[in-house]
């Protein structure tokens, strides 16, 4: 397992244009859920984690981008050649935007910038009711606010009962609770779903 030290050499090597770099998601989990798990860093007891930031893009100047946090803080985050993006599906780091909102999670280098070993673009975690299916969409209810899930053909994918996730997704019923893992379209309602889990 890679050290945090070496993970720290990795991404500032990559963050100064270093080559022959190994993918970040080979140091750590890029799986949509990993965006929402505790660091297992250790930092001063009621501090932010130093290597972890969530917010919404509010400039790019090529690779680093500006994030204002939802608490508040300016965020700068370094996008590099061993980052992994997430946007509904695994992609490229040109598809982190202006206006999308974030997680990073990577190594807090000396300047203050964070080195980002994965972003999660638009990622949202919800607590839904299903109200309506078909083909290509879902109607959910979040805590009495209507939310349009958009089926995302070859990445959708449904866990039933705690089982492993799979592309069918049949066995989802209207009126059952679910937890939905997607990628919102900033300024909207909805979302592309990348997982649904429910029980029958």
């Amino acid at each position: 397992m890679t050290t945090t030290m070496d993970r720290r050499s990795l991404l500032t090597r990559a963050a100064l244009g270093a080559t022959g770099l190994v993918a970040a998601s080979a140091m750590g989990s890029l799986a949509p859920e990993a965006a929402f798990a505790t660091s297992a860093q250790s930092f001063e007891a009621g501090q932010p984690d130093p290597n972890f930031a969530e917010g919404l893009v509010t400039g790019r100047n090529q690779d680093l981008l500006q994030v204002q946090g939802s608490d508040g803080r300016l965020h700068r985050i370094q996008l590099t050649n061993a980052t992994s993006v997430w946007k509904v599906r695994p992609t490229t780091i040109d598809q982190a935007k202006i206006g999308d909102g974030l997680y990073a999670r990577g190594v807090l280098l000396p300047t203050g910038i964070l080195a980002a070993e994965a972003v999660w673009v638009n990622i949202v975690n919800l607590t839904v009711a299903i109200t309506s299916l078909s083909r290509t969409s879902m109607q959910l209810d979040h805590h009495g606010q209507k939310v349009v899930g958009h089926v995302q053909p070859g990445t959708t994918a449904a866990a039933y009962n705690g089982t492993p996730a799979v592309s069918d997704l049949s066995m989802l019923k209207v009126g059952r609770h679910a937890q939905v893992i997607g990628a919102w379209r900033p300024g909207t309602n909805e979302i592309d779903v990348a997982t649904i889990y429910t029980s029958n």
